[in-house]
């Protein structure tokens, strides 16, 4: 981020032959060199204030987040009224569907609605509140907020089913703490939000590591790094001193966030707890964040390989953007059904991964899917390094000076090449 001129990691001489730094160790060298110049660096500082420019767009895509889970799979109405009730009810509503916004709704055998708390705890059946009684003397049980929200349809779906222009019936409201299709929907809204953040997180700070690369490769910096030290080792120094940078940021921008809820928190609604847990679910949320970083930064980094100056950057690393946001937009739709194909395709694509398991995470709560994947992630992390540096060889490596280590040993010790 900012233009420094720094030496290579220097080979160790001794007993007359030369100790060379071994790949981690050199990458940590890299990583630390890295990380210590942009961190006590000016743009950096002005750096942590950008987000707040990103307010307007996190906004946004909550609002089209919620727009995608409120559509995933609605709650249904399920009728266990007697067989007559329930035939004139159904087809009532299927009249009226035609004219006015009706929620779904399901004709249930009455011995279900025997057992209430089993039939709104069926994730399957996705029931949100279950209709009993006559038509006469309806009793409607579920959550007291889609009690609210249901009572004027049903009456209204009710009166007509009962003929004769009889006047509205009273509904009987039987309220329950909660129901399968309540805890569905808040646990979409959760699984939208950490995405969104994961998706904004990780597209702000990922051309950190590009940028860098780039500004390295003008001021010829990279070629002398590259020259000493094993290519994977110079890519994984990078990507990880990036790394620890962003979470620098996160550390900052989550203490403003915790200051900002702890002053005004009574006026924001309360996100609803993920399906494993608040403490674990932060836990998965910082590994996927890095997983996900780990994986654009690698193909930023190839990206970089490719733009001769930062002029250029812009254009080719296009496609790496749209790319980012394809998937985006792919984990955002498959969290609308878990386990369904395109959300089986969005967990096991390498890049979507991370996104679509933090959705997953905070709407199911089996947790060995999450070790299964998060090795599955690591394993193409470490293809998209050693495909980078390659790549990167071949770009660079190639029009610079063929005596390689051997005229760089020289000149530690001293030597002329040669």
């Amino acid at each position: 981020m900012t233009g420094r001129k720094t030496a290579a990691p220097r080979e160790h001489i001794a007993h007359g032959h030369i100790e060379r730094l071994s790949t981690w160790q050199a990458a940590y060298v890299i990583a630390r060199r890295d990380f210590t110049a942009i961190l006590f660096s000016k743009a950096f500082l002005f750096f942590l204030i950008g987000p707040l420019f990103f307010i307007a767009i996190s906004v946004g895509a909550g609002f089209l987040g919620a727009k995608a889970a409120d559509s995933a799979d609605e709650p249904r109405l399920a009728v266990a009224l007697n067989t007559d009730d329930s035939t004139r009810f159904a087809e009532s509503w299927e009249r009226l569907a035609e004219l006015v916004t009706l929620p779904r709704m399901e004709v249930v055998a009455p011995e279900r609605a025997a057992d209430m708390q089993a039939l709104l705890a069926d994730d399957d059946a996705n029931v949100a509140a279950v209709l009993t009684g006559s038509l006469a003397q309806p009793t409607l049980t579920g959550t007291a907020d889609r009690l609210e929200r249901w009572r004027g349809e049903i009456a209204l779906v009710a009166r007509d089913a009962a003929g004769a222009g009889g006047a509205v019936p009273d509904i009987t409201l039987a309220p329950t703490q909660s129901s399968a299709a309540s805890q569905r929907t808040a646990n979409a809204a959760t699984a939208t939000a950490a995405l969104t953040l994961l998706f904004l997180l990780t597209m702000l700070l990922a051309g950190m590591v590009l940028s860098n690369l780039v500004e390295e490769k003008g001021n010829k910096i990279i070629e002398i790094l590259a020259a000493s030290i094993p290519m994977d080792a110079l890519f994984m120094g990078k990507l990880f001193a990036m790394l620890g940078i962003s979470f620098v940021g996160i550390a900052v921008w989550g203490s403003v966030a915790a200051a900002v809820l702890m002053l005004g928190g009574a006026a924001i609604p309360p996100l609803p707890e993920p399906a494993v847990g608040w403490p674990l679910f932060m836990a998965l949320f910082l590994v996927y964040f890095a997983m996900a970083y780990l994986l654009i930064g690698s193909i930023f980094l190839a990206v970089g390989s490719m733009a001769p100056t930062v002029r250029d950057v812009q254009t080719i690393s296009m496609p790496a953007t749209i790319l980012q946001l394809g998937v985006f937009f792919l984990a955002t739709y498959a969290m609308t059904d878990v386990g369904s194909p395109v959300e089986l395709f969005a967990v096991l694509f390498p890049l979507s991964s991370p996104y679509a398991m933090v959705a997953r995470g905070a709407q199911v709560p089996v947790l060995w899917p999450h070790l299964l994947m998060l090795a599955w992630q690591a394993f193409w992390v470490v293809i998209f390094v050693k495909t980078g540096a390659r790549l990167f060889r071949s770009r660079v490596m190639k029009s610079g000076p063929q005596n390689g280590r051997g005229g760089l040993l020289a000149r530690l010790r001293g030597k002329p090449a040669g």
